[in-house]
């Protein structure tokens, strides 16, 4: 059975989202990803924006010290995150979903996640899966912090981090200073910068 995966974080760059399908190390990372059983590279991939707010959190990752991207629990209207979906097998999602979780393997009940609309896995940072719904048929999944927003400290990404997904939306159509605007709605960001600020930490001149 086919998913869609919706990525949210870095993976809405296409060449980072292939080190988790093939194995490898993205641009910036500190750590090479070891790949799914199948890595057949999914067959399309969409954009998308759903009704969940962005945010940045946790400290230190294996794109160095800084948050890394999350979504909230609850839809919000007023929540525009903008997403890459990527069509993929269900045993693809699940070796994705173990490596972001910087484990061996995780268990999914596939039939329980669509049910209830979430499931929790384990206590790794995207320990919670959530079910988006469908597309043509087909369940889109995705999955976040087993914190919910309210709860979380919220931390600047590191520049390396936030240059990748930059570099995702700018492939999805957005231009900088759209990516600038984006960015600036997103817990973790918006306090610790401004327009200015952020333009010259994520595109300075040369």
């Amino acid at each position: 059975m086919y998913i869609w995966y919706v990525s949210y974080g870095s993976n809405l760059c296409e060449e980072r989202f292939h080190c988790y399908i093939k194995g490898g190390k993205p641009d910036g990372a500190v750590k090479p990803e070891k790949g799914c059983r199948d890595k057949t590279l999914p067959k399309k991939n969409e954009r998308i924006t759903f009704p969940y707010q962005l945010y940045f959190a946790k400290n230190s990752s294996k794109w160095g010290k800084g948050g890394v991207a999350f979504i909230g629990h609850q839809k919000e209207k007023s929540a525009k995150t903008i997403g890459r979906m990527y069509y993929i097998t269900e045993e693809q999602f699940i070796d994705v979903t173990a490596q972001e979780n910087n484990c061996e393997s995780v268990v999914i009940d596939f039939d329980k996640l669509f049910q209830n609309g979430h499931q929790t896995i384990n206590a790794g940072w995207y320990g919670r899966l959530v079910y988006l719904g469908k597309k043509d048929g087909v369940p889109m999944l995705t999955f976040t912090s087993n914190q919910d927003i309210g709860s979380e400290v919220f931390k600047v990404p590191s520049l390396a981090y936030l240059t990748t997904i930059a570099n995702g939306l700018m492939e999805l159509g957005l231009n900088k200073k759209e990516v600038i605007d984006y960015f600036l709605q997103c817990y973790g960001i918006r306090e610790a910068f401004t327009k200015t600020t952020l333009s010259a930490y994520l595109f300075p001149e040369k």
